[in-house]
């Protein structure tokens, strides 16, 4: 028969084609991405090539044999599109390969996990139906019993790939399937699945996969072009300005071989040095502790009937009502590392976790630690998912303790957290162990009380389930605020602990959410808040307030603003010694801060517009920017996330910090060489000797 190659061809190609589509349309819709778009016509070609080199490995299998992977491939993409979609709704972003970490974490959530889902997430499995149907009805009425000739259909299969993979590769690079303010290129973003939210959105989750698990064998590295924030063309000095000998930097720089660290060199030093300002060392002195508040957020800041205690921090401190906690795949612990060092975190990835060896020296700890301080850090669980104990001791934590050394009750069961009340109780021992010398102190503390699951029974969740009787609220948000009331008594614990040692007035506390809580809807969480979490990354707004009872006075600050802001503000608000132009955030009373949240995907949120990276689209509310304006701050903000992600992968503040070391012993050693033979070569060089030794 004639047409048997093109019968066949055809039968097995849509067997995989049809059912995938589907799946892939279904996944769009359930996770409101737009339907129209252009990304469909490159998931449609992405589909079509995976077919088209699947129906050519099929003419070589027996029939049965081809039904049977069929199904199990589309299985598994309903599976792996099922999931997605549940990780998303559970942890907030799609999944990665690279971070399995979060995997580990979702198992130990397994039945909470599953409970989470909502019914029509199953809705892919229509595409295994349909796979299956095809497979009954259709694919038997035209098998086609013509022994097919293998030569023929190779040519038309490799032919068709071929076409396939071409149209493929200008999706990735023809103009009209970009928008001109993308933040990161298609191509790009497909060698490096750097993004998977970005990703999932214009990829698929099929080819996504796929991309996910090339990245994880072999990863592809990318040379990107970077723009230096640097506006102001002509530096000015003046009585505030902060200088900075760069002779040391220089000289280091001219002796570096590695491009990757030439490029991060040249990145760094051609940064803006913010100036002094009038709140430079407006807390030296003083004791400073870091709090790390777990899954808190506004839901804390509009009861303050139930949470007096962050009531009275909040309405005696600056309170950033801005402030917004970048989404990624780790929210704890890449929050808390950027809190620590000013740099984004790698958000596929638990970036501290998988560079725990990595060394900071301008990190929170090193500054307080080179300026006498007393640093130590604390956490009310186990090293179960993160290893603190070598994370912050690697980052310059005088000493970290965890839950066994504290002697805090805690439980296996992961529902049941231990309690930030007996933690905090703990620490003031701590602090009053450590500090009976009367040296200053540098704290952080990571809380747990408030960890999911909201949506099941648990000592926590019920504690003070009936505080909020009669409120209509949803369960899952009143087990949340139960949490929540345990983590306000630790803040009242710890307030009233300082001020019975005379030590409040010296103390400063900054307090912030790691993320929003993980686990309750966008609908549930907007019954309790005065906001709409579904839009424009509202979700993200988490508290951030620094207080202290001597000097600050309960002002609202309204600019945007996220974690790597904090490092660069505590540092110059208690004048420590630092290089403003090795953080990507700034100071916040800095003239030179841009009002402005940056998240995980390089989109991004200020007073006037939203940029949302994963479809290329802004959202005005004031002023409209220029599309040369867009395109510079995506180049910007581009910039400071692939900056940091090579800084900390190539761990380049250890180079450097050794790399300046080593530099002034080379000139330690010179200078006392010519002072132990300064009569040599005076008697050599004659009484103009510079001191230059060869």
């Amino acid at each position: 028969m004639k047409s048997s190659i093109k019968w066949q061809y055809l039968r097995d190609f849509f067997s995989i084609f049809i059912p995938i589509l589907v799946i892939e349309v279904i996944f769009r819709l359930i996770a409101n991405n737009d339907i129209f778009d252009l990304s469909l016509i490159r998931i449609i070609i992405g589909i079509s090539v995976i077919a088209s080199l699947l129906t050519f490995i099929y003419q070589m299998l027996p029939n049965w044999t081809r039904k049977l992977i069929t199904t199990l491939v589309v299985l598994f993409d309903a599976i792996y599109a099922i999931a997605q979609l549940g990780f998303y709704n559970f942890l907030g972003v799609y999944i990665s390969l690279q971070n399995t970490s979060q995997l580990g974490a979702v198992t130990d959530y397994i039945k909470d996990f599953i409970a989470s889902f909502k019914w029509y997430y199953f809705l892919p499995f229509i595409g295994l139906f349909i796979s299956i149907m095809y497979s009954i009805f259709v694919y038997k009425k035209i098998e086609s019993h013509d022994k097919v000739n293998l030569f023929k259909h190779c040519l038309i299969s490799c032919s068709l790939t071929v076409l396939l993979v071409v149209s493929y590769y200008l999706t990735l690079t023809m103009n009209v399937f970009e928008s001109e303010i993308t933040s990161m290129s298609n191509l790009n973003l497909f060698l490096t699945a750097s993004n998977s939210s970005y990703g999932v959105s214009k990829f698929g989750t099929t080819m996504f996969w796929l991309t996910d698990v090339r990245e994880l064998v072999k990863p592809i590295k990318v040379e990107n072009q970077y723009i230096v924030d640097n506006i102001d063309e002509e530096e000015t000095v003046s009585d505030n300005s902060r200088t900075i000998d760069d002779s040391r930097w220089n000289e280091v720089i001219d002796n570096t071989d590695n491009s990757d660290y030439q490029t991060l060199n040249n990145y760094f030093i051609n940064q803006d040095i913010t100036d002094m300002n009038d709140y430079t060392g407006l807390f030296e002195g003083k004791n400073v502790i870091f709090i790390l508040m777990e899954s808190v957020d506004d839901i804390f800041v509009e009861y303050p009937q139930y949470y007096p205690n962050f009531a009275k921090i909040i309405n005696g401190g600056w309170y950033f009502d801005n402030n917004y906690s970048p989404r990624n795949s780790c929210a704890t612990l890449n929050n808390e590392f950027s809190g620590m060092t000013s740099l984004y975190s790698i958000s596929n990835i638990c970036t501290a976790k998988t560079y725990s060896d990595n060394t900071y020296y301008e990190d929170v700890f090193n500054l307080f630690n080179d300026t006498g301080y007393k640093t130590f850090s604390a956490h009310d669980y186990t090293e179960h998912y993160y290893p603190r104990n070598l994370i912050h001791t690697n980052m310059g934590s005088g000493h970290y303790y965890g839950v066994e050394e504290l002697g805090i009750t805690y439980s296996d069961e992961y529902r049941d957290w231990a309690n930030d009340d007996e933690f905090f109780s703990k620490v003031l021992d701590i602090i009053s162990n450590d500090t009976s010398d009367g040296s200053n102190y540098m704290s952080w503390l990571t809380t747990v009380s408030s960890h999911q699951p909201y949506n099941v029974d648990s000592v926590q969740g019920n504690a003070y389930y009936s505080m909020t009787d009669g409120t209509g609220l949803p369960d899952d948000v009143r087990h949340y605020m139960s949490k929540l009331k345990i983590l306000d008594n630790a803040l009242g614990i710890l307030l009233n602990g300082l001020e019975e040692k005379g030590t409040l007035d010296d103390t400063v506390l900054v307090l912030y959410g790691d993320h929003y809580p993980y686990g309750i809807s966008t609908n549930n969480l907007n019954e309790a808040l005065s906001y709409d979490t579904s839009l424009d990354m509202n979700a993200e707004r988490v508290p951030f307030v620094i207080y202290n009872s001597e000097v600050t006075t309960g002002v609202k600050y309204h600019q945007y603003t996220t974690y790597v802001n904090i490092l660069p503000t505590v540092a110059n608000l208690f004048n420590l010694n630092y290089d403003p132009r090795v953080y990507m955030g700034t100071d916040l009373f800095s003239d030179d801060y841009n009002s402005m949240s940056v998240f995980a995907d390089g989109s991004w949120k200020n007073e006037y517009a939203y940029y949302n990276a994963s479809t290329g689209e802004v959202k005005y509310y004031k002023e409209h920017y220029s599309s040369s304006d867009i395109q510079r701050i995506n180049s910007i903000i581009q910039a400071k996330l692939e900056m940091s992600s090579l800084a900390i992968e190539t761990n380049y503040f250890n180079y450097l910090e050794n790399s300046l070391n080593n530099f002034d012993k080379e000139i330690s050693d010179s200078e006392l060489c010519y002072t132990k033979y300064k009569d040599y070569y005076i008697e050599e060089y004659g009484d103009d000797y510079d001191g230059e030794v060869e």
